[in-house]
């Protein structure tokens, strides 16, 4: 059993939805990441979600796109963001751990090295999403088999005949993108999401969290009222692009967090 895993039978026991938080490592800078990703367990943050910087982003709207740029022009790397995850796991051997980006930079530094790495530093979970289930050999497989959770996205445009294919090798939980398009693009609307949500549920019983176009408490509620959590990240980002301060930003986690708290 994964952190991811032990995570959800813990929320599940006490009838909690999950929260779910993003943030790109090393935005603005190591030290200001590593104390803003310390303080989100105490703002109820279940999981966290942990950007890897990457120059050509496909899924990202402009909001995260500028932190990417901002954490590799202060010199964030992939092995600087595994330093930050193990910095973490000194004081926190609980919360879960997702990374989330694109292949390029796990295949620059070899798929069995990255894995090995991530492990020893205490990632729990991968979302790729540039690697479709056609792809699983390369990555997905190779880390289930090195005990990290591999997290697959379904999107409005997964239809019932795709699915069951990108449902197949997925673990720890499903990832449903509550709108077409980009992050930050758009809000995500109850109405819409819960016959999605739903849907997905029939065909699995691993927990779907939503993410994309959610970014308030009202919004926050009202979605993990149809699934089983929810994720936020560019709203959160987006206080640390202007500079705000750390007490601030895990301020407006908690509000978002209180909301998905209180279904």
């Amino acid at each position: 059993m994964t952190r991811i895993d032990a995570k959800f039978a813990e929320l599940s026991a006490a009838g909690k939805k999950a929260f779910v938080s993003y943030i790109m490592a090393g935005d603005p800078d190591f030290d200001t990441s590593l104390a803003i990703v310390k303080g989100l367990p105490g703002a109820g943050v279940d999981i966290i979600e942990l950007g890897l910087p990457f120059t050509d982003p496909m899924a990202d709207g402009p909001t995260i796109q500028l932190a990417g740029q901002r954490a590799l022009a202060a010199g964030m790397t992939l092995d600087r963001t595994l330093e930050l995850v193990a910095d973490f796991r000194k004081s926190d051997d609980t919360t879960p751990i997702v990374l989330m980006g694109y292949y390029n930079p796990v295949y620059n530094q070899g798929v069995d090295t990255f894995l090995q790495k991530a492990r020893a530093a205490g990632v729990d979970g991968l979302i790729i999403v540039d690697l479709p289930p056609e792809e699983d050999s390369e990555l997905c497989l190779p880390a289930q088999e090195a005990g990290l959770n591999f997290i697959r996205l379904a999107t409005p445009t997964t239809d019932d005949k795709r699915l069951p294919t990108v449902l197949q090798n997925t673990s720890g939980f499903v990832y449903y993108v509550s709108i077409t398009g980009i992050t930050g693009s758009a809000e995500a609307d109850s109405g819409d999401v819960g016959p999605e949500v739903a849907r997905i549920k029939a065909q699995t019983d691993l927990p779907v969290i939503v993410g994309f176009g959610i970014n308030t408490p009202e919004k926050s509620r009202a979605i993990a009222g149809i699934a089983d959590g929810v994720v936020v990240g560019s709203a959160i980002v987006a206080l640390i692009g202007e500079g705000r301060p750390v007490a601030e930003v895990l301020d407006f986690v908690r509000t978002l967090s209180d909301g998905a708290h209180s279904i």
